[in-house]
């Protein structure tokens, strides 16, 4: 009987360890809390600043500020560049492009470290009216003839929306209440995620439609790419022993991709040339020149994609580069 006990209490304990073993790997590989409250959408973008801030130490140096963003820091007490850790954007394909949104609509998850009291207040000071929705306070605010929608989903989580309608707000209120669940989010991200590298930096899922699919597509050094609007993308910035840039484009077609490939191919001879002869181009310098000649781009059937490794200090350059900040939220969702 002793026996059969302790063989019944080990059995026990072997199994919760499996059981959370198997919790923490599905939270590992699941998409990040802060894309899985995303509504639906047509593109999806999402970064990861906590090791990028580790990396370039772009927190450290100094950035002109708006006087508008910086009165927003001196009400709240809220650095984006110090406190922010993680930011998702849902992208909206708007059917008037000339309507107050302009053709892509947002919205967006703020993860980071905020004194919610002090942004509550700033928030209500703002909007022109509050709404209450499943325990969650909406403030809508005017701002350029569109409402920007504001709600404190947590104590480090700020939900924004700038679309037409409540219901990419009231959608991101209603996915926190289920955020423990790792698989859940929008229909895009449970299609496609699988396919973004593991520990990603940043990441990008979405149609080229939007919002690139217009004025004949998108053009690189003069040459248009033939990418067609229903073409999918899946870019990424990942770290594997050095910066990883990886872009593949899912086409509707193997001539559709080998068109792409074709163009792509030409751009890259074009812009191996000219970092080769760019002399004393600053653009060319040798850390530019090592990212155009790491680039690489293969077809596999109607999957195209492109790689290349991203030296340390073009990064460090690229999100260090000075920008003028606008106040949050009207700066902030309209990105």
């Amino acid at each position: 009987m002793i026996h059969r006990r302790k063989r019944f209490s080990i059995a026990i304990v072997v199994l919760v360890f499996l059981l959370l073993a198997g919790a923490i790997y599905l939270r590992k590989v699941a998409p990040p809390e802060a894309a899985r409250l995303l509504p639906e959408s047509d593109g999806i973008i999402y970064l990861n600043l906590r090791p990028l801030r580790a990396a370039t130490h772009f927190d450290q140096h100094p950035v002109e500020h708006s006087p508008e963003y910086q009165q927003f820091i001196d009400a709240t007490g809220i650095d984006f560049e110090r406190d922010l850790d993680q930011a998702a954007f849902a992208l909206h394909r708007m059917p008037d492009p000339h309507g107050p949104n302009g053709p892509v609509a947002f919205s967006e998850v703020f993860v980071g470290h905020f004194d919610g009291r002090r942004l509550a207040r700033y928030l209500a000071a703002q909007a022109a009216s509050q709404e209450s929705y499943a325990g969650h306070t909406v403030y809508n605010i005017s701002t350029q003839g569109r409402t920007d929608r504001v709600a404190l989903l947590g104590y480090d989580i700020v939900a924004v929306s700038n679309t037409p309608s409540t219901e990419q707000i009231h959608s991101m209120i209603d996915r926190y209440r289920t955020a423990a669940l790792p698989f859940s989010g929008s229909s895009l991200l449970s299609k496609h995620f699988s396919q973004v590298p593991l520990l990603s930096l940043a990441w990008g899922i979405g149609q080229i439609a939007l919002p690139l699919g217009k004025a004949g597509g998108p053009r690189v050094m003069g040459i248009r790419l033939p990418l067609p609007v229903d073409a999918t993308l899946i870019a990424s910035l990942s770290w594997i022993g050095h910066i990883r840039l990886r872009i593949e484009e899912i086409a509707p077609s193997e001539a559709a991709a080998a068109d792409t490939s074709e163009s792509m191919q030409t751009i890259l001879i074009l812009a191996k040339s000219l970092a080769v002869s760019g002399g004393s181009n600053p653009s060319f310098d040798a850390d530019m020149r090592a990212f155009i000649n790491s680039i690489s781009v293969e077809r596999h059937g109607s999957l195209v994609v492109l790689t290349s490794t991203v030296p340390a200090a073009l990064l460090e350059r690229v999100v260090d580069t000075p920008q003028q900040m606008t106040a949050f939220p009207k700066g902030a969702a309209t990105h």
